[in-house]
């Protein structure tokens, strides 16, 4: 059994980004956690979110599900080794092995400032139970970065979903003010047809997508 920990910078990035990959993971028998960095602003309905919080947790069996409370969009006014200690800390708590993380290239800030911290509290003299490091593409996010000023999402890790697509699918729609009709990018339409895209690169029905940027075999 591996302990894993998936970070979204929001929730439902961990579902867009590897919902169906975790479904294995805990089909699998792996401990699944879940941190969730940022919190509804003032402005959100965030007695709404936190049930949906609830609902994907239970739809997931996530064994742990940590939040950080921190405000969505201003994670940029924060001193990045907060946020790295912050990060540094779920793991350590759970003595995580396998880490899920946003790409470092995505359009949003949140998602870029926690990559860099996740990246930097996962050194491997700092973390070295981690042994595999990977990073996931979002839907709005990972797809609309600017061309040529950020970095490219080169997928080189697949993970075949064809038996959880329809699950990731359901648990989709416990967030259903992420989602709309086409042609929004986070329909359901089109995560059928990433996964379906990605399926057709690695020879699968359906699968997710990563960046390896770390696996170590002890």
């Amino acid at each position: 059994m591996s302990v894993v920990l998936v970070i979204a910078p929001h929730p439902d990035d961990e579902t867009l980004g590897c919902g169906g990959t975790l479904l294995r993971h805990i089909a699998g028998g792996d401990s699944v956690h879940w941190l969730i960095v940022t919190a509804m602003t003032a402005s959100g309905n965030s007695a709404e979110r936190d049930a949906e919080i609830s609902d994907v947790t239970r739809a997931f069996g996530f064994d742990g599900v940590h939040q950080t409370g921190l405000e969505t969009t201003r994670l940029d006014a924060l001193p990045l080794d907060q946020l790295i200690s912050v990060i540094k800390t779920v793991i350590d708590e759970i003595d995580a092995e396998i880490l899920y993380l946003p790409h470092a290239g995505d359009a949003h800030s949140d998602h870029r400032i926690v990559f860099e911290a996740a990246w930097a509290a996962v050194k491997v003299f700092r973390t070295p139970r981690v042994s595999r490091v990977l990073s996931y593409e979002t839907l709005s996010e990972t797809n609309f970065a600017a061309p040529g000023a950020s970095q490219p999402f080169t997928p080189n890790w697949f993970e075949d979903i064809s038996a959880y697509l329809e699950q990731k699918i359901e648990i989709l729609q416990l967030y259903p003010g992420e989602l709309a009709a086409p042609p929004f990018p986070r329909s359901l339409e089109s995560v059928r047809a990433l996964a379906t895209l990605r399926g057709s690169e690695s020879g699968v029905n359906a699968a997710e997508a990563f960046m390896l940027l770390r696996n170590i075999r002890h």
